[in-house]
């Protein structure tokens, strides 16, 4: 029996015992009275009725407030300290309990609070104790997510269903850049934990793959794996290698519970090799012909010394313009070749004396030149590609030894602003800046060595700049590299560190998910083995129906009752109306931010695409769905999917409580709010409080997800509309 009801019965009790013993005594009276004797208590008793009632409803009416005064003190603050405890059991071991009411109730509540003082002390010591055993296995986990995440190859693990239950930060940015549609203009390539591998990749190649390692298996092989080539549905070419996950058994086959795909885009290489082959065909097709002529002419002029003046001035002529046709298809394959070379090296972040003491090897070895160095910035790193740069120091070094007999050449390592400085020193006759000039086009020549790369290639690569200069003072002349400073890796890598010391379960990986098999929306599943998608939005007002429009939708997703904070769908939207200035101080949405961004006809598509196949969740969900609502037929969408409310959910949770904002449900449970009034940031903590209300459901019987609709739809907010 609920409170009300209770309230109800209680008054209907009081009013019985203030009303029935005067009844039930005048009945008695009126029974046992004569004729005479009844007819005079009518006459006394009938003028005075009025004031009788009057007094009896006045005393009703006190006792009714002595009543409910009782039971708001003593019952609903006794619910309410029921609710609390169950927190403090479970979703917020913080929590206390406010002493509030009677001097009996507060004192339950100091007792409760004691209580739970005690308990936090001895499951600080488990916990402590638990922590400790666990470290080993943190420390081990903590190793896998840091190489998981240097790898420099695209890394997946996925079940049989080919769900993902692995991935690294290569495969992530791989199929982000390889991603089209909805998704890819917010930045949220469908790639994910528990999402299928088949929405990016071709089933059938991964069903052969399969096949073929279950094959050789069977005969034996040690390492079986299988390689495929495949196309993504933008195009790009893939080369992926599987390896199977197996059970450990000690007798019998081994079982595949599971497949590792290493990924590689392969789409660059392979026109680069295409344009190559090409390069080569057209050389060797168009070098058949000339080389046929100058044969022919040659062997000619051979047979026929006494050949007339202009025959011989005509043949001649056939070589030379066979042979300058033949130069001129050599030079294009060699420029093509030569772009080809300039893009295969990348830029990479590496310390500048590591690169000048590589460069000093090879000319010492090399070329046979004394160097020395003088005022070098240990600490400094280039953004370079090392190679080329390095046959840039040495061909410089060798032209300045053939050209000017230098006898031994220096080097300064300086940094000024964004740039670093690396100088060539030498004391001997000046150079030209127009001889360096030269240099600069020439294909680089060091030590028989040959590259089609140019100084002014590598200079260009590099985004810098080459120049000569002299050192009056101390009578000396130095070439100067000008190169770009990067930023030291310990700087680089401190935010990931840190982040992975935050969390010891990083997101991108989450072996339960082997067990795993259907991702259906089952409204008789139970909540722990849901996917969803938190989301929020915000907009230009508060009523949907009247013309307001969505300026931001923010999600993330929860798989295997964890919230996935790199897995997250957050875009602006411009709703080409202006903003009401009241809700601007609110969402901190201006109309700069708004203006250039993508319209919902093309952001709601993608938001669709992101949740799908998962159970929507968001606070006061009536309110965000009706703006889809409204958009649905336009855009020849469906949000089909169960939606579940943390607003309603609260209030079956904590039926005696007097807010159910956010704000205060985080708090109740213990959560800290960054963030609030920006898609995301509600996103994410919707999401923490939904997680903490599951347990909290399951303590009220509430277990599957037909349950928890039912239950939300029977609370007073559920009769909300927009």
């Amino acid at each position: 029996m609920n409170a009300r009801l209770r309230f109800i019965l209680a008054a209907a009790v009081l009013g019985l015992l203030m009303t029935g013993p005067f009844v039930l005594t005048g009945l008695a009276l009126w029974a046992d009275a004569k004729e005479a004797e009844r007819a005079a208590l009518i006459e006394l008793i009938v003028p005075r009725l009025p004031l009788g009632g009057l007094i009896t409803t006045f005393g009703f009416v006190a006792g009714l407030m002595i009543l409910r005064s009782l039971f708001q003190q003593y019952v609903r603050g006794l619910m309410r300290m029921a609710e609390t405890l169950r927190l403090m059991l479970g979703a917020n071991r913080n929590f206390r309990v406010t002493p509030d009411g009677p001097p009996e109730v507060r004192e339950l509540a100091r007792a409760a609070n004691d209580l739970a003082q005690q308990r936090d002390e001895l499951l600080n010591d488990v916990d402590a104790q638990i922590a400790q055993a666990k470290a080993t296995v943190e420390e081990e986990k903590n190793r896998l997510a840091a190489l998981m995440s240097e790898l420099a190859q695209g890394v997946v693990v996925c079940n049989l269903d080919g769900r993902i239950l692995l991935y690294n930060s290569r495969a992530r940015l791989q199929f982000k850049a390889l991603a089209q549609g909805p998704t890819s203009m917010s930045g949220g390539a469908l790639i994910g934990l528990g999402r299928s591998i088949f929405s990016m990749l071709e089933r059938g190649q991964i069903t052969h793959a399969l096949e073929n390692i279950q094959q050789r298996l069977k005969k034996g092989s040690a390492e079986p794996s299988s390689n495929f080539i495949t196309s993504t549905r933008s195009g790009q070419l893939l080369r992926a290698q599987m390896a199977p996950v197996l059970t450990s058994v000690t007798e019998g086959e081994p079982t595949i519970t599971g497949y590792v795909l290493t990924i590689e885009n392969i789409t660059r290489n392979f026109e680069r090799e295409a344009q190559r082959d090409q390069v080569l065909q057209q050389l060797t097709d168009g070098s058949r012909a000339p080389l046929g002529n100058i044969r022919a002419a040659v062997e000619t002029l051979l047979d026929s010394p006494d050949m007339e003046a202009d025959y011989r001035e005509r043949f001649t002529r056939v070589i030379a313009d066979e042979s300058a046709a033949m130069s001129q298809r050599l030079e294009a394959a060699m420029n093509t070749f030569a772009d080809s070379l300039k893009t295969r090296w990348p830029l990479e972040d590496v310390l500048g004396i590591d690169v000048l003491a590589a460069a000093i090897r090879r000319i010492e070895d090399r070329i046979g030149l004394p160097t020395k160095m003088e005022d070098l910035d240990e600490s400094l790193w280039i953004r370079a590609d090392s190679f080329s740069l390095i046959l840039a120091i040495s061909f410089l070094a060798e032209r300045l030894k053939d050209h000017y007999d230098i006898r031994e050449m220096r080097f300064r390592l300086s940094a000024e602003g964004r740039m670093a400085f690396l100088d060539l020193i030498w004391s001997s006759t000046p150079m030209s800046s127009e001889t360096l000039h030269t240099w600069e086009l020439e294909p680089m020549n060091v030590a028989g060595e040959i590259s089609p790369l140019t100084l002014r290639d590598v200079v260009e690569r590099h985004g810098g700049e080459l120049w000569f200069q002299r050192e009056k003072a101390a009578h000396r002349m130095f070439v100067r590299l000008v190169l770009p400073i990067a930023v030291a890796p310990e700087a680089q890598t401190a935010e990931p560190v840190a982040a992975l010391h935050r969390d010891s379960r990083p997101e991108y990986y989450d072996f339960d998910l082997f067990a795993a098999r259907d991702s259906s929306i089952d409204l008789d599943r139970k909540l722990t083995e849901l996917t969803y998608s938190i989301f929020d939005t915000e907009t230009t007002g508060l009523e949907p129906s009247n013309g307001d429009e969505i300026i931001q939708i923010g999600a993330v997703r929860v798989v295997n009752n964890r919230l996935l904070r790199q897995e997250i769908f957050d875009q602006l939207v411009d709703p080409r109306i202006p903003l009401k200035p009241a809700g601007i101080p609110i969402h901190g949405i201006t109309e700069d931010m708004v203006r250039g961004q993508p319209t919902l006809d093309v952001v709601l598509p993608g938001f669709h695409e992101f949740c799908a196949e998962t159970v929507l969740v968001a606070h006061n969900a009536a309110f965000d769905m009706r703006f889809f609502q409204l958009k649905e037929e336009a855009y020849g969408l469906r949000f089909s999917q169960p939606v579940l409310d943390t607003l309603l959910l609260s209030a079956v949770i904590h039926p005696n409580q007097e807010s159910h904002r956010l704000e205060i449900i985080a708090e109740r449970l213990g959560i800290n709010v960054i963030g609030r009034h920006t898609a995301l940031g509600d996103a994410y903590v919707t999401g923490e409080v939904f997680l903490k209300m599951i347990p909290l459901l399951a303590d009220k019987g509430i277990f599957t997800l037909r349950q928890a609709l039912e239950a939300a739809q029977q609370t007073y907010f559920a009769r909300i509309k927009y």
